[in-house]
């Protein structure tokens, strides 16, 4: 398959808001792709190349060579390119990679280049994820998505379900099941905006405490222990803690849904940064586990023994769990029945922020275990934290962002009174905030380098934020977890804005 096919979907895909569209327009494409340009095609759509980190940014493209005049790349032919760049090493890197790159776009015409550019910088944003993605299979393939989804939960990846599927017909979907020792993605939950819209819409649930941990997903097999985390990545070895947890269950085989979590001396939760530090060290456990010991907490089985869970109501589920897990690795949880349920439910909530975690998720008691997609069984509720931020600068956008200012430089007032940056976000911005942002941040403008213009202090946004916490990367220390902009704030000047003892004082709890 050409690269310009799939670049031309991909804006196609864009463009429209429309799912049912996006989902013909990938149907198309994975029908004319088959089973060997399915991988690419899935990957370079969703924004990923599947060699990981090739060394490749803004430094090495700024100067692209001039567009091919008719497109003449295939996705082979890119993908062959971009195995030789993720090979490169040692002295001269830089200037091979450069030179690889430059050939590779040489190769390109005008709209591909600007596709790859943004591929290689992380910027495809068009809504082709995996979860798009597999209804497009479903749909070229002539099968029910929801047999699809399943397909790929069990096996924990998408790629290699398109092959098979495409290769050898919907007969090839049976034969991905659960298998102690190979992570399937795990169930996500939608957002409700309180409590008592989530019971309204469940009906009877169960609302749990909301950890701020790192989820995982645990497999026995007799003494054989595996640890894998939301993104499927084995880190067994790094908790040791988690692995004598699972040994010493009542069961030799079983599969296991929940959080990995640290409590400080007080007895509260740590922050989520000290939690993902621990689980990503590689390098001498036993010191970084007397230094931050963490806690499995358990909310989910998927099978016991012989038995697959998957397809049982939630409340079956749990009785599984409780029988299996003992209680203080089982995550805290209130039943919302009968006519106090509300009140119940709302209690819970306001002890669970009391003991220091994030809120609480609410789970219809009578939902299978539904994994991979963020689906309405499940329903988080947070408590929603905003502040007012001032744009310190903009990044040039890339791919349905051309030519707009998108990924925003937020910032707050030191007590010297600079303005200090705290973090990036282009999350939350609909096209038309990005046109006026563009046009506002243009006036304000006193440098533009071809990717970032500085502008003077006057664009004050609101933005929504799931926590702050520590970092060597920006000045103050710190900065905010998932922000995301709510609205621009014209009635308020750039010194009503919050400060960074604001911004420090909001995240006192996960900061101490």
């Amino acid at each position: 398959m050409l690269l310009v096919t799939l670049v031309e979907v991909s804006g196609a895909v864009a463009a429209t808001r429309s799912r049912s569209r996006k989902t013909e327009l990938l149907a198309e494409l994975f029908r004319a792709a088959g089973p060997e340009d399915v991988p690419l095609a899935i990957a370079y759509l969703s924004g990923r190349v599947p060699q990981g980190r090739i060394g490749v940014g803004w430094s090495t493209l700024r100067e692209a060579p001039a567009p091919a005049a008719a497109p003449a790349l295939s996705l082979h032919d890119v993908d062959a390119a971009l195995d030789r760049l993720a090979a490169v090493a040692g002295k001269g890197a830089q200037a091979e990679r450069r030179r690889l790159a430059g050939a590779l776009l040489g190769a390109a015409t005008e709209a591909e280049q600007r596709f790859l550019v943004g591929l290689l910088t992380g910027e495809v944003r068009q809504g082709a994820l995996d979860a798009m993605a597999a209804e497009g299979l479903a749909a070229a393939a002539g099968v029910p998505a929801a047999e699809v989804r399943r397909a790929v939960m069990l096996r924990g990846a998408l790629v290699p379900v398109a092959r098979a599927l495409l290769a050898e017909g919907r007969e090839a979907l049976a034969e991905f099941r659960l298998t102690v020792g190979r992570p399937v993605r795990p169930m996500l939950a939608g957002t409700a905006a309180s409590v008592a819209e989530a019971l309204t819409a469940l009906g009877a649930c169960a609302v749990e405490e909301k950890l701020d941990g790192i989820r995982v997903q645990v497999h026995r097999e007799g003494e054989r222990v595996s640890v894998w985390t939301r993104t499927l990545e084995d880190i067994t070895e790094r908790l040791p803690e988690v692995v004598e947890v699972a040994r010493a269950l009542p069961v030799a085989r079983c599969v296991l849904d929940g959080e990995v979590i640290a409590y400080d001396e007080a007895g509260r939760p740590r922050s989520f940064q000290e939690i993902a530090g621990r689980t990503g060290s590689r390098t001498d456990v036993a010191k970084a586990r007397a230094l931050v010991p963490v806690v499995p907490v358990f909310f989910d089985v998927l099978l016991v023994g012989e038995r697959e869970l998957l397809d049982a109501p939630f409340a079956e589920r749990h009785r599984g769990l409780a029988a299996l897990v003992a209680e203080e690795n089982r995550v805290r949880r209130y039943v919302a029945e009968g006519p106090d349920a509300l009140a119940g439910a709302e209690d819970f909530l306001a002890g669970t922020l009391r003991r220091g975690h994030e809120g609480v998720v609410v789970k219809d008691l009578g939902s299978s275990y539904s994994a991979g997609r963020r689906g309405a069984a499940w329903r988080k509720v947070k408590p929603v934290h905003t502040l007012d931020l001032v744009v310190l600068a903009a990044e040039w956008g890339h791919g349905r962002r051309t030519g707009k200012l998108s990924n925003l430089h937020l910032g707050a007032r030191g007590a010297d009174g600079e303005w200090i940056m705290l973090g990036k976000t282009f999350k939350g911005l609909t096209d038309a905030m990005l046109a006026e942002q563009t046009e506002k941040l243009l006036e304000l403008a006193v440098s533009d380098d071809g990717r970032t213009v500085r502008v003077r202090p006057g664009l004050v946004v609101e933005v929504a934020f799931d926590g702050v916490q520590r970092s060597s990367r920006y000045p103050a220390g710190l900065t905010l977890r998932f922000a995301r902009v709510v609205r621009y704030r014209p009635d308020k000047s750039p010194e009503e804005a919050d400060t960074v003892a604001a911004v420090r004082e909001a995240g006192a709890a996960r900061l101490e």
